[in-house]
């Protein structure tokens, strides 16, 4: 019978979650099933190895615990509030550009034929009424590309006057009877603010009584600041951009709020894995473990980024520049920034927020320092081992415990052997 000898014990991989640091091959994950096994598995973390010697792409793809984020948080902190500090500045500032939607009044549309321009338009205008429109621009393309001139309410008579100045302008291709125009009241735009409002409010008020039930306060929180963030950021990004605010505008902020709430939560449910039973051991603190859970989560975050800007990236090329569909260009922008911005705030705000009001807690923070405590004696070159009380070990519930005399009985699970 041939016997084989054990080879070199293999580093710590720093993975919790049964995740495996070679990229998919390992052995199959072990199930944490009770606080016995949570707690040994978190204590095994002790010789956690971040592997800073692999490539970039390697340690982004393995999740071991490279990218030192949470403890980071102060240097995450100003970046974010330099970007709520430049979007609010341009919101307070430069404002908005509302469109007719929300403003009122009068729209001119005008097929292009030859020497039909957004600037001809512009001037031609200018001189028959002595002011210049809101905005001229194009939608469309081919033989249905026109060319918009939104103003402020006119009546019947100068409707007219501008019609008759465009035919003589560029006749005999252009008839008046080709120029067509149409009023907006902005009492429809006021509505739909209104009810954007609402249905704003209603959400916020959903997802923080969700979250708190489903984790706890602290997360709620953190969600919401990071949800608040994604709002203000990306009607900053809107407003520096300059473009008019139209419906299409208000139904992609609601839609990027969902997004940005969804990859929120795949990392807080990760962190709550990994903290599940970080208080019965000394060896990690709780902001390490949230690091962890922020590496694990981290690929995942930028491929779910990547495969929803795509199609997004797909229609501002196909629709508004190649079809020359103008108005989906609004839903397109906001689309677009809101999530990579519900990317960023979900790893680089909302974790690192919920690190900070957790060490806030008691518990938190006398662990924490238990933790650093030990770190420090073990660097003293104190014998931990040594020291250690005799008593049942951490996560080891009183239950289970077969006799008074014995620290080390065994809980009847088997452990898989490293």
């Amino acid at each position: 019978m041939s016997m084989q000898t054990p080879g070199p014990a293999r580093p710590n991989s720093g993975r919790t979650d049964g995740g495996r640091a070679d990229g998919g091959h390992g052995p199959a994950p072990r199930v944490l099933d009770d606080d016995t096994d949570a707690a040994d598995a978190i204590a095994s973390d002790a010789d956690f190895v971040s592997e800073k010697d692999r490539s970039f792409l390697s340690r982004l793809y393995t999740g071991t615990g490279a990218f030192h984020i949470v403890d980071r948080r102060r240097k995450w902190y100003l970046v974010t509030a330099a970007i709520l500090a430049i979007c609010i500045a341009s919101i307070g500032i430069r404002g908005f550009t509302f469109g007719i939607d929300f403003e009122g009044g009068t729209q001119i549309s005008i097929p292009v034929s030859q020497g039909v321009t957004t600037d001809a338009v512009n001037q031609v205008f200018t001189a028959t009424l002595g002011s210049a429109p809101e905005s001229v621009q194009t939608a469309g393309s081919g033989s249905s590309e026109t060319v918009q001139v939104r103003t402020a309410t006119l009546t019947a008579v100068q409707t007219e006057q501008v019609s008759r100045a465009l035919a003589a302008e560029f006749g005999p291709a252009l008839t008046a009877d080709e120029v067509s125009s149409s009023d907006v009241s902005s009492t429809w735009g006021r509505e739909i603010t209104r009810k954007m409002a609402i249905a704003l409010a209603v959400f916020l008020v959903i997802v923080f009584i969700y979250i708190a039930i489903r984790f706890d306060r602290e997360m709620s929180v953190a969600a919401l600041a990071a949800l608040f963030f994604d709002i203000i950021v990306t009607a900053g990004v809107y407003s520096l951009v300059g473009w008019e605010v139209s419906p299409a505008t208000v139904i992609g902020l609601l839609t990027i709020l969902g997004f940005s709430l969804y990859d929120t939560v795949v990392v807080f449910d990760k962190v709550s894995e990994n903290t599940r039973a970080v208080l019965q051991t000394s060896r990690r603190t709780y902001a390490e473990q949230a690091n962890l859970a922020v590496n694990q989560t981290l690929m995942r975050s930028i491929n779910t980024t990547v495969i929803s800007v795509l199609p997004i990236l797909a229609l501002m090329v196909i629709a508004v520049w190649m079809l020359g569909v103008g108005t989906l260009k609004d839903l397109a922008l906001i689309q677009m920034v809101g999530i990579i911005v519900g990317t960023y705030s979900s790893i680089f705000l909302a974790t690192p927020l919920l690190v900070t009001l957790k060490e806030r807690r008691g518990d938190i923070s006398r662990h924490t320092k238990r933790v650093l405590d030990r770190r420090a004696r073990q660097a003293s070159g104190e014998d931990l081992n040594q020291s250690r009380p005799v008593g049942r070990r951490p996560g080891v519930k009183a239950g289970r415990r077969t006799g008074p005399e014995t620290s080390m009985e065994p809980t009847g699970k088997r452990r898989r052997s490293r």
